[in-house]
């Protein structure tokens, strides 16, 4: 049995991507040779909502890249990493590419991500901007814009929906039956 909690609706989304938005802009000193580098799945509508708001208020919308990160993922077999293509090019060189994800977990896919903008180049600078951050790191990787800290236990899974992809826009804690 599952029971579940909503941390964050769809009001409370919106004022956490708007804040993360604004904190980009303020500690890069404007947009500038910015790129925003969404994370498959939920992290590709999250960039472009980031990046929409930067153009409201600094009058370009930086541009926004979609990672996908299956073929650089160590927790994935050597065989099904192969078989992925990469289909990411793009210009990052010297660039500042702030990833974006919705969870910060294990650090595993962020991990990933990174290798995946290597490949395209040479970045001047890599941040990481997530929507929920809930701990239990596997590797020594800390955002630089988060939209909320949620201590979870192991137990627990967040689930975040957002209206491109799942129809509504809602974060809610589930507690997984043990």
């Amino acid at each position: 049995m599952q029971n579940s909690t909503e941390i964050l609706d769809q009001t409370a989304i919106r004022r956490a991507l708007t804040r993360i938005s604004f904190e980009i802009v303020e500690k890069n000193r404007g947009s500038k040779d910015l790129v925003l580098a969404g994370i498959r799945t939920r992290g590709v509508p999250m960039a472009a909502r980031l990046a929409d708001k930067i153009g409201e208020v600094e009058g370009v919308r930086p541009p926004v890249l979609e990672i996908d990160t299956r073929p650089y993922r160590d927790d994935l077999p050597s065989a099904a990493r192969a078989e992925i293509a990469v289909g990411e090019n793009a210009d990052v060189a010297g660039k500042t590419v702030v990833l974006v994800d919705d969870v910060l977990y294990t650090g595993r896919s962020v991990r990933a991500a990174m290798d995946a903008v290597s490949r395209m180049g040479r970045a001047g600078r890599i941040q990481l901007a997530v929507l929920i951050d809930r701990g239990h790191r596997e590797l020594p990787i800390r955002p630089d814009f988060i939209g909320k800290n949620v201590p979870t236990s192991q137990s627990e899974r967040v689930q975040v929906r957002l209206t491109e992809t799942d129809g509504e826009d809602s974060v809610r804690i589930i507690k997984l039956a043990e």
